[in-house]
């Protein structure tokens, strides 16, 4: 028989816990047999001595086992799915779940609310009038296997890795979120228990990023590879640069736009690039060789997909997004070259408009955030927009030019050239 008191003295002192100790304490703190208080000891112990590979993968599997899982196994396509760990402008599902659906692969993405500055997928689709995030397993299930759709973006049921859901809750407010093992097994928790067969990580690094340098983001992609191989999930990670925002938004209504941009053929650069570096990713994990995103991009199918999958959870495609009702525009104050933009500051203006919230469960504004009108390296002139800022409640505005002043800069000539996208690639075998 175990107790608390003896497993958090184990780990506090630096031993490894066996299997059963880790089976038995997160199936008591699901119960409620152990108190949150026990468990706050206990994420603080893992979070100074950490965890081995034996442990996470115990700890990991043990959450799964917490709920209940899913099975796409009867699906006749391949299933994959991606997982970003979060930055500013990052509406990269928008646009890859319909693309890489249009190149014959279901697509199940479970996703996730924003929470400070990063912003939320299924937050995002929700200003699209109609659009529900809440989908049973069966309706997954027959969305996935409709030809002409073949991809949802869903919100994770509650059922579905419980002792995760639990946890997370604790650690927003101990101090514990920023542990490799605790970050890595609660994403792929959540992952391994949806069920898909492959799947691909995009790890952020940057000052956007929860990773803020290339070493934590190379051990959180290297952690989350491992743990997805040993479970018999196909998984590689991209680590990708958050150091400035991705795209020219940041917020709810102004990224479904610029995704719908993207699936029209035009969008900004960097999103498009992303999005295909992934969608190729996504289809060499499914096995699928001989087809080009690109060609789906352009022809018109990635957009089909898109409608579809919008319609089938309930949404109008054609329905008018919603806009703020007030906006503040930000001018360059002299010529030059925009050299810097913090990826931070942009997401935390957005946020402070109103476009993210600061605890879970908050409304956000559909139609705030944050436009933005250069990219480090255009050439601006004094006078020109460089941001516009959007939100319902104009006393807003303050806060969020503070978030901004002193982070991004016009100098006479271009700064240090930026960090590629893609920084690195991340491949893993299991044990």
């Amino acid at each position: 028989m175990f107790d608390a008191v003896s497993i958090i003295t184990a780990k506090r002192d630096g031993r490894e816990l066996s299997g059963t100790e880790i089976d038995w304490v997160v199936q008591a703190f699901t119960q409620s047999v152990i108190g949150d208080e026990q468990m706050s000891a206990l994420a603080m112990a893992v979070y100074f001595r950490g965890m081995t590979r034996a442990e996470t993968g115990r700890w990991t599997r043990a959450m799964i086992e917490s709920g209940a899982t899913m099975d796409f196994s009867d699906l006749p396509l391949p299933t994959v799915d991606k997982h970003s760990t979060g930055g500013v402008g990052d509406k990269i599902t928008l646009p890859l779940a319909p693309l890489v659906a249009a190149c014959g692969v279901a697509v199940p993405q479970l996703s996730g609310r924003g929470l400070g500055h990063t912003g939320g997928t299924l937050d995002k689709l929700e200003a699209i009038p109609g659009w529900r995030a809440e989908l049973s397993a069966a309706e997954m299930v027959e969305i996935l296997a409709d030809p002409a759709v073949g991809a949802v973006i869903c919100a994770a049921g509650a059922a579905l890795a419980p002792a995760d859901k639990k946890l997370y809750a604790l650690r927003d407010v101990t101090g514990t979120v920023e542990s490799v093992p605790l970050i890595a097994s609660s994403i792929m928790s959540k992952k391994i228990a949806e069920g898909t067969s492959a799947l691909v990580l995009d790890v952020k690094v940057g000052s956007g990023a929860f990773m803020k340098s290339i070493a934590d983001a190379r051990e959180l992609a290297r952690t989350m590879v491992e743990l997805g191989n040993d479970a018999g999930v196909r998984t590689s990670a991209l680590i990708t640069s958050m150091d400035t925002p991705l795209g020219l938004t940041a917020g709810n209504a102004l990224e479904v736009r610029e995704s719908v941009e993207v699936l029209a053929g035009g969008g900004p650069a960097d999103i498009v690039e992303l999005t295909l570096l992934l969608a190729r990713e996504m289809l060499a994990a499914a096995g699928i060789d001989d087809i080009d995103p690109a060609d789906k991009l352009a022809d018109g199918s990635a957009m089909d997909r898109w409608r579809a999958m919008i319609g089938a959870q309930g949404g109008d495609p054609d329905a008018d997004l919603p806009t703020a009702r007030h906006t503040d525009v930000i001018t360059a104050e002299r010529d030059g070259v925009l050299s810097t933009l913090d990826a931070m500051a942009v997401g935390v203006a957005a946020w402070k408009l109103g476009a993210g919230r600061e605890r879970q469960g908050e409304p956000v504004q559909a139609g705030a955030g944050v436009q933005m009108h250069a990219k480090p390296g255009d050439v601006v002139r004094r006078g020109q927009p460089m941001f516009t800022l959007h939100s319902d409640t104009p006393e807003r505005f303050a806060a969020a030019r503070s978030a901004l002043d002193g982070q991004w800069s016009v100098d006479a000539v271009a700064g240090a050239s930026p960090r590629p996208l893609l920084v690195e690639r991340v491949v893993g075998e299991s044990r």
